[in-house]
């Protein structure tokens, strides 16, 4: 049974953190199918909060890993979402 993978990224003080959060991108970018980044921001206001939405490739074992990793770092918290298909 394929999986379809969709994993949430949120990110406090986005401008801390975001290089260690874009080392791990990197790392496992092959995995990676899509990538969404959300931040509120206009002219007179850029957010220090992000949320990055993740499409993954379908491997349960590197999702468990690459979601560990994420979250072991500070201000950043991960949500799965996890699809079955026949």
């Amino acid at each position: 049974m394929e999986q379809h993978i969709i994993m949430g990224v949120h990110i406090t003080d986005r401008t801390k953190h975001v290089g260690r959060v874009q080392s791990l991108l990197t790392e496992y970018g092959c995995y990676i199918k899509t990538r969404l980044g959300l931040h509120e921001a206009s002219k007179k206001v850029c957010s220090p909060n992000g949320l990055i939405v993740l499409e993954l490739i379908d491997d349960a074992v590197m999702a468990e890993e690459f979601a560990g990793k994420l979250s072991a770092l500070e201000g950043v918290e991960v949500q799965k979402m996890i699809f079955d298909h026949e």
